[in-house]
């Protein structure tokens, strides 16, 4: 009963302080990753790339993963209720209050500094999730040398997505992601 408890509020308070969507779960994530252990770095990669290809929201996706693998369904509903709650709250009393006060200079700010904040935290999960797509901090641990650590595959894969996106504007996001999902398999075979 307490573990459910305690995914519930981890993913209250996960809810309620990551403005600006799904990838600025991915800090608070980090941080329950390393609290709990209920999932590790490397979870946390797969986890990313499964909800990242997947419909619906990153943020649900993976409380949804966090939650079932943690505790079975109920876990999954709860950490997904958890998740949503804040923003059903707020966005419901917004809704109430903000057409009285929608030309005032004070909300305008507001929205300015979310916007900031939340480009924050988008920041701090890209990187994150650089880190453990392109760094193994087990083989840096392990052998003590920084070049062995260095995910060359990933890397290439980085770039060669890079590259197709930029020559392919109009190129539809399912092909980037069975390309890189043919890639990731001839790359961990070889």
């Amino acid at each position: 009963m307490m573990l459910y408890l305690e995914l519930f509020l981890r993913f209250l308070y996960t809810g309620l302080f990551a403005v600006g969507g799904g990838l600025a779960t991915l800090p608070f994530l980090t941080e329950m990753s390393q609290a709990t252990g209920w999932f590790s770095a490397s979870d946390l990669s797969d986890m990313i790339a499964v909800s990242e290809s997947t419909p619906g929201p990153l943020g649900v996706n993976m409380a949804t993963y966090v939650g079932f693998q943690t505790g079975g369904v109920p876990g999954a509903l709860l950490a997904v209720l958890g998740l949503i709650t804040p923003s059903v709250v707020i966005v419901l009393l917004i809704a109430r209050i903000l057409q009285k006060f929608r030309s005032s200079k004070l909300i305008d700010h507001a929205f300015y500094g979310l916007r900031a904040a939340s480009m924050g935290l988008i920041a701090a999960a890209c990187f994150g999730v650089a880190k453990i797509a392109f760094f193994s901090r087990d083989v840096f641990e392990q052998s003590g040398n920084l070049w062995q650590a260095v995910n060359y595959k990933s890397i290439l894969l980085f770039i060669a997505v890079f590259v197709l996106l930029r020559l392919f504007k109009k190129l539809h996001p399912i092909w980037l992601i069975l390309l890189a999902a043919a890639a990731g398999i001839v790359l961990q075979m070889s």
